[in-house]
């Protein structure tokens, strides 16, 4: 699907892509580097920063312009919370503990067919519905949401 630069789905897809990256760059680290400790920290406040915004932004506009648009926010919601408690397990682990590889690969799968939905069901229902000015209100608001930091975890260190 394209979408004018700005656009509330190009921005939020945009993550998606990021998000897909720091996936792959933690992969490429060896499995138990402290390295791939600080990737998951970097992913983890994206993956809370990207969220936020969502919930602060996209599922107002779903509820209002789309059919069944509650329910649909509502399952966003719900997708959210099993990332969220992934998020805090993942959080609890160091990279040397045999749940963290795992952990992650969970949240990884969790991640890819929450975005597979969005993009391939939810955004295009959203391009036909959202008025293009709305559309882009919407990625100007996204965009400055990336301004603000994430707050829901400290560093983790190398040493947990």
């Amino acid at each position: 699907m394209t979408q004018p630069e700005g656009d509330v789905l190009h921005e939020l897809a945009a993550d998606h892509r990021e998000l897909e990256a720091m996936f792959w760059e933690i992969e490429l680290q060896p499995v138990d580097h402290p390295r791939r400790g600080e990737l998951v920290d970097r992913l983890i406040a994206e993956v809370v920063r990207h969220t936020a915004a969502e919930e602060a932004h996209l599922h107002p506009a779903m509820r209002e312009y789309l059919p069944h648009g509650q329910a649909l926010a509502d399952k966003e919601l719900a997708d959210h919370a099993k990332g969220e408690r992934l998020l805090g397990r993942l959080e609890g682990l160091s990279v040397g503990d045999p749940d963290f590889n795992d952990t992650l690969a969970r949240l990884k799968f969790a991640i890819a067919f929450h975005v597979r939905e969005e993009e391939h069901d939810l955004f295009p229902k959203l391009a036909a519905a959202l008025p293009p000015e709305e559309r882009a209100e919407l990625g100007r608001r996204v965009r400055l949401a990336r301004l603000r930091p994430a707050v829901r975890r400290a560093a983790r260190s190398s040493g947990e």
